[in-house]
């Protein structure tokens, strides 16, 4: 349709609730918590990936991000990171903001989100605290068809974050 006609829609679903403006461009659908009694924020991830189509940028999670996302954290982070191949942006929702920083094309470059992840919560975590315990929670949060897929994206991750991963993928880890 028309830019107008378009515009049309999204007000009118607004009005019903049935979607909620999150920023300029970026709609959700809104949850609603029963245990809480009440709306939810937006998934922060969902919107990142949402920035990152509209704009044509390969992002990653970095830090906290990652780790909230493979479990390894329940910290709430004021501030989200994702390094991006696009340029240095921030987005406040809500309380939290949304930041995009540029990096280096090897460290956006895997082909799979979750070898992303994986590289991302390990560098976060630092060499000397990834534990036995640390590696069976990323393997057990890691489909197992994609265990290969991952050791053959990485091998440019550097050299303790890439042994974790040859851990994490072991056919016979955690058997």
């Amino acid at each position: 349709g028309s830019r107008s006609s378009i515009d049309i829609t999204l007000h009118r679903l607004l009005r019903k609730g049935a979607i909620r403006r999150i920023i300029r461009g970026i709609y959700d659908y809104p949850r609603s918590s029963e245990l809480l009694a009440r709306q939810l924020g937006p998934d922060l991830d969902q919107v990142a990936q949402a920035l990152a189509r509209k704009f044509g940028w390969r992002i990653q999670p970095s830090g906290i991000a990652a780790l909230n996302i493979l479990g390894l954290s329940t910290q709430v982070p004021a501030k989200l990171v994702y390094l991006s191949d696009g340029p240095n942006r921030r987005y406040t929702i809500g309380k939290t903001t949304l930041a995009f920083e540029h990096t280096a094309s090897k460290e956006t470059g895997f082909k799979l989100r979750e070898s992303s992840l994986i590289v991302q919560a390990l560098k976060s975590l630092g060499a000397d605290r990834i534990t036995p315990e640390v590696l069976a929670r990323i393997r057990n949060w890691l489909d197992a068809g994609l265990r290969s897929q991952v050791l053959s994206d990485t091998p440019t991750a550097t050299g303790w974050v890439y042994a974790a991963i040859r851990e994490i993928c072991r056919e016979d880890a955690g058997e």
